[in-house]
């Protein structure tokens, strides 16, 4: 359908030019091949060339040349002509020179339609491009009968036909399906709640980080209780013109009302559903209007029954409070990242339909994909088919999924990448300090893999696998952390007595990490159990420029200080292991040179026995 009419708009506008040109050509009546200028004329009928001429009615001249050539010329001044040329001519055709020459009458418009023609063609034109806009708007709107008052309607994704969707889809989620499934129960048989005088939530809002499976969940309450499913995006709302945004709030419960019982699910709400007051534009925008309406149909005078507002965001700090309230979103389910148990059972739904081989241990890898959201995880399994059909192998191997995780953590090898041999060195060196330092380190992960290979925009990684999932994260394992992060950069003065700007990375997050130590944490003892933030890490702005510090600039001063000697502690700790392990921090750099990538057993080869595991390659 989105062919044809854009071959129809494409028709369209060749006609308007087709109607221009004629016009042109018929306004100008120019012809262009022959034609000749005034002058080119006079001198053929000076060198006595011209046998035969006519004047036509449009006041070009015909010439018949000596030689049997036509040539023409549109005559600007019928008067100039006769001035010029007029004794020349008969003095020609007394001669002989001239055997012919003829003037057409001319039948002459009248001089208001030589004014009002060119107008009316051009009216006519005006009114057909008019036309074709007005059409082509009529079918983005949905056509039919009054396509042009449909651009106030709201722009709603019925799901009737295609949500299917139901909790046995949705895996990694146990909590949060039950928490919604009150919605389902209440939908599909609300008398049993009204008898005890219990109200549904008329909104329910998710909250998560990206790709947690809030909309597939909002999906999945809709196919469990068989009810039609209205979706639409919180941008949609959102339009140039003043009052558009507030008309499609209405249209759209207008259609749910019509529906009911349904379910309207509002993707993305934080795009229109700031804090009011806080843009730099003031308080009266087309974005507050539409929040403003937006309240009003939530919990206002009318009566919603049968309809359930399910929205969804990645940024509740934003939210107007008002839309949060009791009334309007009387609840919120927090869809976060899964754990170990549930990354397995979402493996295992994107893996129904994906040949696996036997060595595949999907509880494996759930382990060493901690921090993944189900996101993450389908785009790791479709990572590891396209790897494996690259290949040209029937099964997907572990050793395909593998891959496929360090290829969505830290992006593609780049092995054909051109490296110097001072660079693979500072690289192999500051890879070793991270592995050796977070050996060393009680409350550190196992050290997984270890490589000089660049990938994205990192010329190596060390990797350590988790071997659980933590809730909770003690000063000890933060302090260890740090020395972790500066273990690179502590490798390159010790081993080479140098350092470079390969670290900036590490540095970064060790600053953000010590300062959210002292800022957030109250985990400074100078300063004590006290937090310094507002709670809100981004800024927003109308809000977080106009707010000040809440610590005076000594306090300010001080934080600083600690977070220097955070970083300076564990950076002479991180000194204090590689002096001690110089020879383990050798070992492994010259593995790295030789190999450019170290597994864990080739890691813990290292430790277990003298010397390097030498003329072992990596599997």
């Amino acid at each position: 359908m989105k062919q044809a009419s854009r071959f129809r708009g494409i028709l369209l506008y060749g006609i308007v030019i087709l109607l221009l040109l004629w016009s042109f050509s018929a306004f100008s009546g120019a012809r262009r091949e022959g034609y000749v200028t005034y002058s080119q004329m006079v001198e053929y009928f000076e060198d006595e060339q011209v046998t035969q001429f006519t004047v036509g009615e449009d006041d070009v001249v015909t010439l018949t040349l000596a030689d049997g050539s036509v040539r023409y010329h549109a005559l600007a001044s019928l008067e100039l002509f006769h001035a010029d040329l007029g004794d020349l001519i008969q003095t020609q055709r007394e001669a002989g020179t001239l055997t012919y020459y003829e003037y057409q009458q001319k039948t002459e418009l009248p001089q208001w339609a030589l004014v009002v023609l060119p107008a009316v063609v051009s009216v006519v034109l005006v009114m057909i491009i008019w036309w074709m806009m007005a059409m082509r708007q009529q079918n983005a709107q949905g056509g039919g009968q009054g396509g042009m008052s449909r651009f106030g309607q709201a722009r709603v994704v019925s799901g009737q036909e295609r949500s299917t969707v139901t909790f046995a889809d949705v895996a990694g989620a146990d909590e949060e399906k039950a928490e919604l499934q009150e919605l389902v129960d209440f939908l599909r048989n609300p008398q049993k709640f009204t008898d005890l005088g219990a109200r549904i939530p008329k909104g329910v809002l998710l909250v998560g980080p990206p790709g947690t499976g809030k909309t597939l969940l909002a999906k999945a309450v809709a196919g469990e209780a068989g009810v039609k499913f209205l979706s639409i995006s919180g941008s949609d709302f959102v339009e140039l013109y003043v009052g558009v945004g507030a008309s499609r709030v209405r249209d759209l419960f207008d259609q749910a009302k019509k529906e009911a019982p349904c379910i309207v699910f509002i993707d993305e709400i934080d795009a229109v559903a700031r804090q009011r007051g806080a843009g730099l534009g003031g308080g009266h925008d087309e974005r507050e209007q539409t929040l403003n309406q937006l309240l009003v149909e939530m919990d206002g005078f009318a009566a919603n029954e049968g309809v359930i507002v399910l929205a969804a965001t990645n940024r509740q700090d934003i939210l107007d409070p008002a839309l949060l309230r009791p009334g309007r979103f009387d609840r919120q389910v927090y869809v976060g990242r899964p754990d170990m148990k549930g990354r397995e059972e979402i493996l295992k739904v994107h893996a129904r339909k994906k040949p696996l081989a036997e060595d595949v241990d999907l509880k494996e890898i759930a382990r060493e994909t901690t921090g993944f959201t189900g996101a993450d995880l389908e785009n790791l399994m479709n990572e590891a088919a396209l790897l494996a059909a690259r290949k040209g192998q029937p099964f997907i191997t572990l050793a395909n999924i593998q891959e496929s995780v360090i290829k969505v953590i830290a992006g593609p090898e780049k092995k054909s990448r051109a490296q110097i041999e001072e660079d693979r060195k500072i690289t192999a060196y500051h890879e070793a300090g991270h592995a050796v330092v977070s050996h060393a380190l009680p409350t550190q992960d196992p050290v997984h893999q270890i490589t000089i290979v660049p990938r994205g925009q990192a010329a190596g990684m060390t990797i350590n696998r988790p071997q659980e999932d933590r809730s909770h994260i003690t000063r000890q394992r933060l302090v260890e952390t740090l020395s972790t992060l500066l273990g690179g950069r502590c490798a390159e003065e010790t081993a080479l007595g140098f350092v470079c700007t390969g670290a900036v990375s590490d540095l970064q997050r060790a600053t953000a990490i010590a300062r959210d130590m002292v800022t957030k944490y109250g985990m400074s003892e100078k300063l004590g159990n006290v937090t310094f933030t507002t709670g809100h890490d981004e800024v927003f702005i109308g809000r977080s420029m106009a707010q000040a510090k809440p610590y005076s600039e000594e306090t300010a001063a001080l934080i600083d200080a600690e977070v220097k000697a955070l970083l300076d502690s564990a950076y002479q700790r991180c000194r204090e292991i590689l002096t001690r392990d110089r020879d383990k921090l050798e070992v492994v750099a010259r593995y790295l040179l030789e190999h450019e990538t170290m597994d864990a057993e080739q890691f813990q080869k290292v430790y277990d026995g003298p010397g390097a595991p030498a003329g072992e390659t990596q599997a």
